[in-house]
């Protein structure tokens, strides 16, 4: 028997990183009445950030955390109902959809505007999960220009490894780039790329085994996998690209996705292909995964469903 209770509403925003967070702003401002469940880390990726320095409005920079504290006030005073709780099941075979919050609510929504977001893939070492956001980051691009003239090191081997590798060579003194086997996943154009970049240095079948200071990155502890022979390496930034998992389990089976788990959406809009749900920011977006395009995906998804649900109540 299913003790769940049922509660309708007209605009459902699942996630709560700055595309949930601007979806709702502009939801709440078309009087779509929408209602944002959190997830389980609300406010996102940004949340495990420090300093944002690239995010437009912001002249002096500011904390991840902060700059969600910012969206949420300004979704929340537009009108959103901003609530705690995790969605986890849905049910888009009939209209309204159903979605199943903390598997005993169930919401039924007349158009869903999906932010869940995407997960960094990390190595899983103690000293990585403490200096996160204090020298360990997943991203190059956000946190690249505070380790200006620095020696950095990067985990990875494929495309979005090369491709951070070498963004971190513009700005960094050298860069360490830690390849687990003999030869690398990445395209042959990167790899070239990679090997002809002078401050790239390229240690092949190592792992890093232990990410070294105490407040924040001062160095990290190599192994050579076919040697066993360890060495420390001095270095002020510590980048992990291994990849995102896009938070899109439960989606899975309704939405079309590729091999990643990327929702697909209709080029240069945030449709899926059941009408009325949409997808916006990294859930649905592996190549740019900024705060600020997932804001603009964001607004898309809101301009998107605002246009869905006036077409339904006319009966179009």
């Amino acid at each position: 028997m299913d003790n769940s209770t049922t509660e309708k509403v007209h605009c459902l925003i699942i996630g709560s990183g700055p595309a949930g967070y601007t979806a709702a702003i502009y939801a709440a401002r078309a009087n779509l009445k929408p209602v944002l469940y959190q997830g389980i880390q609300p406010g996102g990726q940004l949340t495990i950030t420090t300093e944002v320095e690239n995010y437009p409005g912001y002249p002096d920079g500011v904390q991840g955390p902060d700059m969600m504290v910012h969206f949420e006030k300004q979704a929340v005073r537009m009108g959103t109902d901003v609530r705690y709780g995790l969605a986890t099941k849905v049910d888009f075979s009939s209209h309204p959809y159903k979605v199943w919050i903390d598997e005993e609510k169930i919401i039924e929504a007349d158009a869903i505007i999906i932010a869940t977001g995407a997960s960094a893939k990390w190595l899983g070492l103690e000293s990585e999960q403490r200096l996160n956001g204090f020298g360990v980051s997943a991203c190059a691009v956000c946190d690249g220009f505070f380790f200006r003239g620095k020696d950095v090191a990067i985990v990875g081997a494929g495309d979005t490894a090369a491709e951070e590798a070498l963004y971190l060579s513009k700005l960094c003194s050298t860069v360490h780039m830690l390849v687990r086997r003999d030869q690398m996943r990445a395209s042959k154009i990167m790899q070239e790329r990679v090997q002809r970049t002078p401050n790239i240095k390229i240690h092949w079948n190592t792992e890093a085994e232990e990410i070294l200071g105490e407040t924040k990155v001062e160095g990290v502890r190599i192994k050579n996998a076919k040697t066993g022979e360890k060495k420390e390496l001095a270095v002020a930034g510590f980048f992990v690209a291994i990849g995102h998992q896009p938070n899109s389990e439960i989606f899975k089976g309704w939405l079309d996705m590729d091999e990643a788990g990327y929702i697909q959406t209709l080029p240069g809009t945030s449709k899926t292909n059941i009408a009325g749900v949409f997808a916006s920011g990294d859930v649905q977006d592996k190549i740019y995964r900024q705060a600020v395009t997932a804001a603009g995906s964001g607004c898309m998804a809101a301009l998107d469903a605002e246009r869905y649900l006036s077409m339904l109540e006319l009966g179009i």
